[in-house]
């Protein structure tokens, strides 16, 4: 059987979202003990709690987590009883921690030498990497497990594959290619980031025939040419591709930090969670009146 680690560590290189599910508390009777971890993707679901109608809870609250799409935690008290369809008279504790599928996409398309340098600095970043080109001998004999290598004459096809918000760069051995897979990126319209390698006169160029193609100044203003940061000068390739990787990391920052900044699981709710917990495993208390005092209040008094 695999270990759940196992099958973590291979939905994450695959850029698929998961749930981990942790029996974080068990009292009494349960189906299993605490520690015990079940892993919930899209399609599948892997290890188990328990079975029963606990665990069929805990799956639908994954999947709901899933339908999210966004990384978070939230934990969920069961009392094993009639009402959940368990007899088994205890009570769990699950903390659900979600793992969204990978959202930095990048494509990068040239396998030249800053191409090469640029590849090894991205792969590090917690991304999924579409690496193109059509000279397959360019390539490295390995790659890491979150970079996807693709070999197309035709790289501006491969544009399509890309989902929204994807980050493109492009530094091709060829300046034609150049303009097609730029222009095949404005037309898709819903790129994140688009990075272009060369010079301001290659820029200068290409701004004149995107104008005598009739397009609007606004559609390929976003292209960012020359491609990185002014701030870290140098040609040689290793330098170029450090300038473009900063800028991108910036921009990916930039992006989160618009984002909210709340994250893991709030006080109030685990305030909450702990008196829920304490209510159902508490022995239930009797209120007796106790004779009225001088100033006409009575005093409760509780006995267990």
């Amino acid at each position: 059987m695999t270990a759940w680690y196992e099958i973590v560590n291979q939905l994450a290189e695959q850029g698929e979202a998961y749930v981990i599910v942790t029996v974080l508390g068990a009292r009494g009777s349960t189906p299993r003990d605490s520690g015990t971890k079940m892993v919930v993707a899209a399609t599948e679901t892997y290890c188990s709690i328990g079975g029963g109608h606990l665990e069929y809870k805990a799956i639908s609250i994954a999947k709901e987590l899933l339908a999210d799409s966004k990384a978070e935690q939230r934990i969920e008290h069961f009392p094993l009883g009639a009402k959940l369809g368990q007899c088994c008279g205890g009570s769990a504790t699950l903390l659900f921690e979600s793992f969204s599928a990978v959202e930095l996409n990048i494509m990068l398309f040239g396998a030249g030498h800053v191409g090469k340098s640029l590849a090894g600095i991205l792969a590090q970043l917690p991304c999924r990497l579409h690496w193109v080109d059509g000279r397959e001998a360019e390539f490295p004999a390995q790659l890491p497990s979150n970079v996807v290598k693709v070999v197309n004459d035709c790289p501006a096809d491969e544009v399509a594959a890309m989902p929204a918000n994807s980050y493109f760069i492009i530094m091709t051995h060829n300046h034609p290619l150049d303009f097609a897979i730029t222009e095949t990126v404005i037309k898709k319209g819903d790129a994140r980031y688009i990075g272009l390698i060369g010079s301001e006169t290659k820029w200068k160029r290409f701004k004149m025939r995107f104008d005598h193609r009739q397009y609007e100044k606004s559609v390929y203003e976003q292209v960012r040419c020359p491609v990185g940061l002014s701030d870290v000068p140098g040609k040689l390739p290793v330098e170029v591709a450090v300038s473009v990787a900063a800028e991108v990391i910036g921009e990916v920052h930039r992006h989160k930090a618009s984002r909210s900044n709340q994250q893991g699981i709030g006080w109030r709710e685990l305030k909450a969670l702990n008196s829920e917990a304490a209510a159902s495993n508490a022995i239930p208390k009797t209120e007796i009146p106790t004779p009225v005092t001088s100033d006409n209040q009575t005093q409760p008094e509780q006995i267990r």
